[in-house]
């Protein structure tokens, strides 16, 4: 069973975000990959952006990128066909699967389960990344009897693509992924949901804020419906606790109570520090810079020109832009130093560069 990565026939089973963006990626580092999908005119797209155009190899690795809900049945149907080969899934739970597949200890012992935790909220393989896993956490998960090199191929595809190899069993998988996950998924879905019977002039004043915390209500709904429901079990828990904080909040406010209402929002400030920062690190305490720009094509070209010139990096952006106006507001994250160097620099060539400051609001 040992293969040499390198040297393996890899074929991804399911061509949407994840399985292409696994090809793409896969394939600008001169593995052999080959992408296959239920759907006809799916399949072509992914194959098309990967340059696949010969009839593949018998495959050495299989990396299983279906719903969840077809990944059991799909790895034991390919395990009769080949009975060489090894799989790799990339499904957003694991208890469930690995219940099933570990029924065979043939198969689970050529079995190691994953989930990159990487993403966009928009579907579909032109949605592909080749670069999506970069500086992401890539879970790993062996089925009990596992092989070593079964554990290190996997550990190997996830290096490869960038990622950053964690292992969790399953069952820990699951419940962390439905607090920092499914949980978020819940949230901008409610909230978009909530908005229904805003009229579309209204929304279009929406700042920043909206845009941020509704974006991954743009998901697509049969993937997260699915997941939401195989993690109901967990997820319950979660939404209770997001449901009295939505009560106190609004009890506080019907009571005029202003000490209990601050008491919720500093808690969730505190809370919110404690998330990691740029590519799973420890989260840095950035300082702002408001730059007010015109609404012309290269504005911002010429700001990271500037940023090259003093050295400055730019941790994050923030863009808005309000309509009918000539001109937006670009924020940048950076270090303090930073933040008060590059502001130099930009007012001193004639930049609407307003003084750093430590929160952006």
């Amino acid at each position: 069973m040992e293969i040499e990565l390198k040297k393996a026939n890899i074929r991804i089973i399911g061509a949407g975000l994840i399985g292409t963006s696994i090809a793409l990626g896969l394939k600008t580092r001169s593995f052999a990959v080959s992408i296959e999908d239920e759907q006809p005119d799916v399949e072509k797209i992914a194959q098309n952006l990967i340059g696949q155009s010969d009839i593949p190899p018998k495959p050495d690795l299989i990396i299983v990128a279906t719903p969840i809900g077809a990944i059991a049945a799909t790895i034991k149907a390919l395990a009769i066909t080949y009975p060489n080969a090894t799989f790799i899934d990339i499904g957003g739970l694991k208890s469930d699967v690995l219940l099933e597949i570990e029924r065979f200890p043939d198969i689970a012992r050529r079995f190691c389960s994953t989930h990159p935790m990487a993403g966009r909220e928009i579907a579909g393989p032109l949605a592909a990344r080749g670069d999506l896993f970069q500086g992401r956490i890539w879970i790993y998960t062996p089925a009990v009897g596992c092989a070593e090199v079964v554990i290190e191929q996997a550990l190997a595809v996830i290096t490869e693509l960038g990622g950053i190899a964690v292992e969790l069993d399953g069952k820990t998988h699951d419940q962390v992924i439905a607090a920092i996950s499914h949980l978020p998924q819940i949230v901008s879905s409610l909230l978009s949901y909530s908005l229904d019977e805003l009229p579309e002039e209204h929304l279009k004043l929406a700042g920043q804020g909206l845009k941020d915390v509704s974006r991954l209500a743009a998901s697509n709904p049969d993937l997260w419906a699915e997941l939401l429901h195989a993690n109901r079990a967990v997820l319950v828990a979660y939404i209770d606790k997001l449901s009295k904080g939505l009560n106190d909040l609004s009890t506080s406010l019907a009571n005029d109570d202003l000490r209990k209402t601050h008491e919720i929002l500093s808690v969730a400030r505190e809370n919110h520090r404690r998330i990691p920062g740029k590519h799973g690190g420890k989260k840095r305490d950035y300082w702002y810079l408001p730059i007010v720009i015109d609404d012309k094509p290269g504005q911002l070209a010429l700001i990271f020109d500037a940023c090259a010139e003093v050295s400055a990096n730019v941790e994050d952006l923030v863009i808005e832009h309000t309509p009918g106006q000539e001109s937006g507001l670009v924020t940048l994250a950076l270090s303090r130093d930073d933040a008060f160097r590059l502001h130099e620099q930009l007012s001193s060539n004639g930049w609407k560069a307003h003084l750093p400051r430590e929160s952006i609001g």
